[in-house]
C-alpha cells in the first residue's frame, strides 16, 4: 500500500501516517508501537501545553488527558496554537476546543477533555494513571501538586515556563533527579514575579520550551529514556541565550516531598487561592492559600502600573483590568475582584495578576 492509498477502512495505515517519524531510526516501526500503547496528562492547555498537545497528537501518543480550566479569550490568539477566532466567538473552554482540534488532526488516538481545575482533591485522580506528565500550566501551586502525584505514582513529569522572551524547562524523573520542591522549596510571595499578564510573552518562545517539552516526552514514550536531557535548560529567545544548569547534585536530604515523602501539596485541602462569591456584589473573594507570604504593595503597584491603573493607599490597592473588572488587593494577598459572580473567572484574574 502507498503512502497515498487509504487502508480499506478508509483511514490511513500507522505506516502512512508516521512514515517520516518512523524513519527516524531511535524511534522505527517499534518506538512508534511504544508511543501509541502510551497515555500522557497535559495540565494546562494555554501557550505551552497546546503546542506541546499538538505535538504529541500528531506524533501518535494512544492517549492524551487534557486538563484546562479557562475559557478562551482574544489575548490567547496570540501564542495559544490550537485556536480560532471562531472558538474564543464560542467561548469555547480550551480543554473541549483542544480536543476537537487534535482529533480532526489525528482521529485515531484517545482525546479526554478535562474541564477543571488540578486540586489537592482530584489530582491523583486526573493524574495518577499516566505514562508522563507535561506541565502547561502558569503557577506554582499547580505545579507542587504535579510534583506531589510524580513522587507519589513514579511517574516522570516535564516542567515548562515561559515569560517575556525567557523560559526553563526540566525533566523530574522520581527517584533519580532532584524534585521540584528540591529546586523551588517554596512558592515565590504574591506578586514578587512578573507573569505573561504583567510582562508579555514572546510567541516563539513558548513554541521552543513546548516544543522542547514534548521532544523529551516522545524520548520517554518511545523507549529513548537514556536519550533525554538532564539539565535545567533556561533560554532567553531575544538575546540568544541558553543556559544547561547542571542541578543534579541539588537532590536534598530534608525535602519534606522527595526525602521523607510528605505530599503536603495533595493532603492540604487549600494549596491553591479559594474563592467565593459574595452575595449581591457581583464580587468575588479570593483568600490566599495557608502559608502564603504577605504582599508587597509597593512591588505589586509597580508591575502593574505598566499595564494598567493602579490606585493605591497604605492598606490596599485598587488596579482596572478592563472596562468591566476591578481588582481589590490587600496585604495580606487576599482580593475582591469585582465585576463578577463566577469563582473560575476571579480565580483566572488572580493568577493572571499573581501567577499563582
Amino acid at each position: 500500500m502507498t503512502e497515498h492509498q487509504l487502508a480499506p477502512s478508509g483511514r490511513p495505515t500507522d505506516e502512512q501516517r508516521y512514515a517520516r517519524q518512523m524513519r527516524y531510526a531511535p524511534i522505527g516501526p517499534d518506538g512508534q508501537a511504544l508511543l501509541g500503547a502510551s497515555r500522557a496528562a497535559i495540565v494546562g492547555l494555554g501557550a505551552l501545553g497546546s503546542v506541546a498537545a499538538q505535538h504529541l497528537a500528531r506524533a501518535g501518543v494512544g492517549f492524551l488527558r487534557l486538563v484546562d480550566r479557562d475559557v478562551l479569550e482574544w489575548s490567547n490568539l496570540q501564542r495559544q496554537v490550537l485556536y480560532t477566532e471562531d472558538d474564543v466567538a464560542r467561548m469555547l473552554p480550551k480543554a473541549e476546543a483542544a480536543a476537537a482540534r487534535l482529533q480532526a488532526v489525528n482521529s485515531s488516538i484517545v482525546l479526554e477533555p478535562v474541564i477543571a481545575d488540578v486540586t489537592g482533591l482530584n489530582a491523583e485522580a486526573l493524574l495518577g494513571d499516566v505514562d508522563v506528565i507535561i506541565d502547561g500550566s502558569d503557577n506554582f501551586s499547580v505545579r507542587y501538586l504535579i510534583n506531589d502525584v510524580s513522587l507519589k505514582h513514579g511517574i516522570p513529569w516535564i516542567y515548562g515556563g515561559v515569560v517575556g522572551a525567557t523560559g526553563m524547562t526540566m525533566n523530574f524523573h522520581p527517584g533519580e533527579t532532584p524534585c521540584f520542591r528540591c529546586l523551588f522549596p517554596a512558592p515565590p510571595a504574591t506578586g514578587a514575579v512578573d507573569t505573561c499578564d504583567t510582562a508579555g510573552v514572546l510567541a516563539p518562545a513558548v513554541d521552543v520550551v513546548a516544543s522542547l517539552q514534548a521532544a523529551e516526552a516522545l524520548k520517554l514514550l518511545s523507549g529513548n529514556r537514556a536519550a533525554m536531557r538532564g539539565t535545567l535548560l533556561q533560554l532567553d529567545l531575544w538575546y540568544h541565550q541558553w543556559m544547561p544548569l547542571q542541578v543534579g547534585g541539588s537532590r536534598r536530604d530534608d525535602c519534606p516531598a522527595c526525602a521523607q515523602r510528605q505530599y503536603d501539596y495533595l493532603d492540604q485541602r487549600n494549596a491553591e487561592p479559594a474563592a467565593a462569591a459574595l452575595c449581591g456584589r457581583s464580587t468575588v473573594q479570593i483568600t490566599p492559600a495557608d502559608g502564603a507570604q504577605p504582599v508587597s504593595l509597593n512591588v505589586l503597584e509597580g508591575r502593574l502600573a505598566r499595564i494598567g491603573e493602579v490606585e493605591r493607599n497604605p492598606f490596599l490597592l485598587r488596579y482596572r483590568r478592563d472596562e468591566e473588572i476591578v481588582a481589590v488587593v490587600f496585604a495580606d494577598g487576599r482580593a475582591l475582584i469585582q465585576g463578577t459572580e463566577d469563582p473560575l473567572v476571579a480565580r483566572r484574574v488572580y493568577a493572571e495578576l499573581f501567577g499563582v
